[in-house]
């Protein structure tokens, strides 16, 4: 299945400085003109300073980072030259993730990146007079970042990566047609994973499916969560709690033979099954465009916070088998990529 991304609009123009040669004339005072390394430096954009932080480390998450870096890098701003970034990450941790949030209020940068939901709401809390852009961020008008998803107000706005839950769960029953239960674990301190399994129930109903939870408080809790429940699939969502610790999951259905698909890509490498996944690569330098225009005085009003429309398909066969499921050739053939 190919990623289609919905248009960002026009990132604006960059500031320019114009670069002029100088008038020559025959005189042998004339003024030489510019080198190209000069001119290079009167093109390149200005400087700016850019907080930068994270909930947690795992692929998914680290890929919108990248992402966000590399599109500050396409127009221009370049890390030791135009370009301060300040580099964060809770770990996981409200306490530190409130320390960040605090520091970054404090500071004089031009603006901030939020990575994952809990990292948005942290910074928007305690940052009003500079723009934030956030990315993975699954439903920002619940988690009450912005007023509504067309027209965000106050300071914020960015890229979202809301997961087609009933098309997830759909995929289930094409892998397993005698599926009846899907088992989900989620934090129960991230809103954006209780309006995954929220969606999760409400399309479960339509497609005659149920959906057994259990929540977790941090990662460590995750493989005994998985455990007690009773499922015939396992479904991880874009929770980062959950998503950092995969592999507990993982090792829950290889031992149980109960086949786990994941949300997001990295998570199909690590040993999912397979999945429709956000290409969170993508989310990072969507982001990055729409910070742009953030510093370059378009109000976030203006910028209504983007979501993508197709998503990927990634299987892992191999892992699949482990976990007592072949996937069938019309799933694999589809695949975006094969783990």
């Amino acid at each position: 299945m190919k990623l289609k991304v919905l248009a960002l609009g026009a990132a604006g123009a960059l500031a320019l400085t114009a670069c002029s040669g100088a008038s020559t004339t025959e005189s042998s005072t004339a003024e030489p003109m510019e080198s190209s390394s000069s001119m290079a430096t009167d093109m390149a954009p200005e400087a700016i300073s850019v907080g930068v932080v994270s909930i947690v480390s795992h692929p998914a998450l680290d890929a919108a980072q990248q992402g966000f870096i590399d599109g500050l890098a396409e127009a221009g701003y370049v890390e030791g030259e135009n370009l301060k970034l300040d580099l964060q990450n809770a770990q996981g941790d409200q306490s530190t993730l409130t320390n960040i949030a605090n520091t970054f209020a404090s500071s004089d940068y031009d603006g901030f990146f939020a990575i994952a939901t809990p990292t948005a709401q942290a910074l928007a809390n305690v940052i009003t007079d500079r723009p934030i852009v956030f990315a993975a961020v699954t439903d920002p008008v619940a988690a009450q970042l912005v007023a509504s998803w067309e027209a965000p107000d106050a300071n914020i706005t960015g890229v979202s990566d809301l997961n087609p839950m009933k098309e997830q769960l759909e995929l289930i029953q094409e892998a397993m047609p005698d599926v009846s239960t899907v088992g989900i674990v989620y934090s129960s301190g991230e809103v954006n994973s209780e309006v995954q399994v929220t969606e999760a129930e409400e399309a479960a109903a339509e497609l005659g499916l149920e959906i057994v939870s259990a929540t977790v408080t941090n990662s460590s809790e995750v493989q005994q969560a998985a455990e007690s429940l009773d499922a015939d699939a396992f479904l991880i969502p874009t929770d980062n709690t959950v998503v950092s610790a995969a592999e507990s999951v993982i090792q829950v259905g290889e031992q149980k033979q109960i086949p786990v698909f994941a949300s997001d890509e990295s998570t199909m490498e690590r040993g999912a099954a397979a999945g429709l996944s956000v290409n969170y690569t993508q989310q990072g330098l969507d982001a990055a465009e729409v910070f742009l225009r953030l510093i370059e005085g378009t109000p976030a009003s203006e910028i209504p916070v983007e979501t993508q429309s197709e998503f990927d398909m990634f299987v892992n066969p191999t892992a699949a088998e482990a976990q007592g499921l072949t996937l069938p050739e019309s799933i694999v053939s589809r695949a975006t990529k094969q783990f």
